[in-house]
């Protein structure tokens, strides 16, 4: 009996309290949340909105403003993207066959050089002696060969006499040529028409062969080397059409043709190595460059493409959103190359849909919607 007393006495205090802070309220002129909701409700009927009409829903009958794009056949280019190096279509590095003083240089850093052109003459001084030497002893061995050959036929000397003339003379030959080889070795002459890089040599440098000299390269026409995954290899074939860029000079496109496809395919990286061959038209590439490039397979003239915004993931499938009849239709799509910001579908959709790009996100299949374009 003390506790339920106890109990009821509680009670009756916290009513109070309540009462109290009601009035109070009421006395400073605070409006209850139920009031606040029913003046709101009369506000609404006043204007001549119905109150859930007021309070969500976007405008023109609970219909979301979507924007779309008219879905249209497009010509388009079956393409493989890979990065490469670019390579001169000729590149050596010139090097002596033998030691030798530098006695002249016939060129300047970086200059053009035509094919025969002499660049490094070695001191010949020595060579020049011995070619000189060579070619007096054949001549005189010519001569005696000649005189034998008059005694032969006067029968004043033998055969055998005759024989071993001619053998000295074959022998002398051959002694003329190979000092010949030896002064030739003297002088280095570009193999092919090029450019000319920085020398690492000097005037009256000596140098032992196989000493770097300068190198040369021939960057009319360049290569370019790349890689593609081997699941590509049965797309590929010599000639097909390539579009490189490089990003040192932004906005240059370069043309030219698959060269070669090398027939083994790398067993750590299940790569195919490719090289393709460009013209170099206003000599602005250079050997070396980081290269993009672009394997051209084919072209479609019914491509449909729609920007990347409209493509709506879900899982592992791709889905986008068709207006028709007032209404948002979710379609499963299948996805082909990628190009510019848009993106092929392949299957799903037909020309002349209207695909959803902007606008309020649509929330479901059915959705009422309201196009608003430009």
């Amino acid at each position: 009996m003390p506790k339920n007393r106890v109990t009821l006495v509680a009670l009756g205090g916290l009513v109070a309290a309540v009462a109290a802070a009601y009035f109070l309220n009421r006395g400073n002129g605070a409006v209850a949340p139920a009031a606040e909701s029913k003046a709101a409700e009369v506000k609404s009927a006043a204007a001549g909105k119905s109150p859930d009409k007021a309070a969500k829903g976007p405008p023109g009958g609970g219909a979301a403003p979507v924007e779309v794009v008219v879905l249209q056949p497009t010509r388009i280019s079956e393409e493989l993207q890979a990065v490469g190096s670019l390579r001169s279509n000729e590149s050596v590095m010139l090097r002596p066959e033998v030691s030798g003083r530098i006695a002249t240089i016939g060129f300047r850093d970086g200059q053009p050089v035509k094919r025969g052109q002499l660049l490094v003459a070695l001191d010949s001084s020595l060579n020049q002696a011995e070619v000189a030497q060579a070619r007096a002893e054949l001549d005189l061995a010519i001569s005696n060969l000649k005189r034998t050959e008059d005694l032969a036929r006067k029968n004043f000397v033998s055969s055998s006499a005759q024989e071993q003339a001619a053998s000295n003379v074959e022998v002398l030959a051959a002694r003329l040529k190979l000092a010949e080889a030896r002064l030739a070795k003297m002088l280095i002459v570009a193999p092919f028409d090029g450019v000319v890089g920085i020398r690492s040599v000097s005037l009256g440098d000596y140098v032992r062969e196989g000493t770097d000299l300068v190198n040369i390269e021939d960057i009319h026409v360049l290569k370019v080397d790349f890689r593609l995954p081997e699941r590509h290899f049965a797309q590929l074939k010599v000639g097909q059409t390539v579009e490189v860029v490089a990003d040192a000079l932004p906005g240059a496109r370069y043309a030219g043709a698959i060269e070669a496809i090398n027939p083994r395919i790398d067993a750590s990286g299940r790569s195919l190595e490719v090289r393709a061959r460009l013209t170099n038209t206003d000599g602005r590439l250079r050997p070396g460059m980081f290269a993009r490039v672009r394997v051209i397979l084919g072209e479609r003239a019914n491509a449909l493409l729609v920007p990347e915004e409209a493509i709506v993931p879900l899982g592992d499938d791709f889905f986008v959103y068709t207006v028709a009849d007032g209404k948002a239709n979710r379609v499963r799509v299948k996805l082909g190359v990628r190009r510019e910001s848009q993106v092929e579908l392949l299957e799903g959709v037909k020309a002349g849909d209207q695909v959803v790009t902007a606008g309020m996100r649509v929330q479901r299949d059915g959705q009422p919607v309201r196009v608003v374009n430009k």
